[in-house]
């Protein structure tokens, strides 16, 4: 059985570029057809101007102190779809279609359950102009925001990698901290959109010990962090597949496509022999979830 996770800015990113190109300057008809979503008729019938992602936050801005404010959390997950909208099923929290498609004559659509990001290797998608409706099921957070209220969670958030933020206040805020740099990766108010998976794998990729406290993180080495977590990111935007490894260091498959088990480094590989070194591979709990390293390429000495 898979472990979860909170998703992380790349899959985020990813639902703000996907429902933008399927709703944003449409109207869209918007609906908690279970009772769970009680502010939907503030929303239906309006146009959805466009969607925003900061971190692992959304924001479906419908106008003036009209943002539709989703946080996933560990279990939330959204349906897409294509064709007539479905029945009601499961525990469903809010359902948004495009309210010109739905009028349409019904024709056969498809619909795409997301797999949990490891097992999704990006086929079946539903091309994002495509989507007729999505349904949205467990969210830890689904409510109207005031502008006010957007504004106060954007100030409260750290630089998102993502949004072309620079690394000024991400260096700022580590190098002014006695946390462990692990723990600081998992702040949001230090990294926004920045999960476990990103973490274990930057410290690697940057061969700096989880445990090394951040005002001792020379400023060169966070900005190395900070670079290196752009592009991989972004490459999780693709199919929300998080993938780290460098062909040269895939044991069973350098030149083809990436095997599960030497996507990453060390995440989820305690216990297993370290790509790089062959050292076992660490596991122990920081900032409420589970972190791995390798304490040879990542010796609390940093090398410089």
């Amino acid at each position: 059985m898979a472990v979860c996770e909170v998703p992380e800015g790349n899959e985020i990113h990813r639902w703000a570029e996907r429902h933008g190109a399927a709703f944003a300057g449409k109207v869209v008809r918007v609906d908690g057809p279970q009772g769970r979503f009680v502010d939907s008729d503030v929303l239906d019938g309006r146009k959805l101007l466009k969607v925003m992602a900061v971190g692992k936050h959304l924001g479906y801005d419908f106008g003036k102190d009209r943002i539709l404010h989703v946080h996933l959390g560990l279990q939330g997950d959204f349906k897409e779809g294509s064709g007539p909208l479905p029945a009601v099923k499961g525990a469903l929290r809010l359902r948004m279609c495009n309210d010109a498609a739905v009028k349409r004559p019904i024709v056969p659509g498809e619909s795409k359950k997301h797999s949990w990001y490891s097992d999704d290797d990006g086929t079946g998608h539903i091309a994002p102009a495509q989507v007729v409706w999505v349904e949205l099921r467990g969210p830890m957070d689904c409510t109207v925001y005031t502008q006010a209220k957007w504004d106060a969670l954007l100030e409260r958030l750290g630089p998102d990698p993502l949004n072309g933020d620079g690394p000024e206040r991400f260096v700022e805020k580590v190098r002014k901290s006695k946390k462990a740099i692990a723990a600081l990766l998992m702040d949001q108010t230090v990294a926004a959109g920045v999960g476990n998976i990103y973490r274990a794998e930057l410290l690697f990729r940057a061969r700096l010990s989880p445990f090394v406290e951040g005002k001792d993180v020379p400023e060169a080495v966070l900005k190395a962090v900070w670079k290196d977590a752009i592009p991989l990111m972004k490459a999780g935007m693709v199919d929300r597949r998080i993938v780290t490894t460098l062909p040269k260091d895939r044991p069973i498959n350098p030149k083809g496509k990436v095997l599960k088990e030497e996507a990453h480094y060390v995440y989820r590989r305690h216990g297993q022999e370290c790509f790089v070194c062959g050292t076992k591979v660490m596991k122990q709990e920081m900032a409420a979830r589970n972190l791995y390293w390798c304490p040879n390429c990542q010796k609390a000495k940093q090398r410089l």
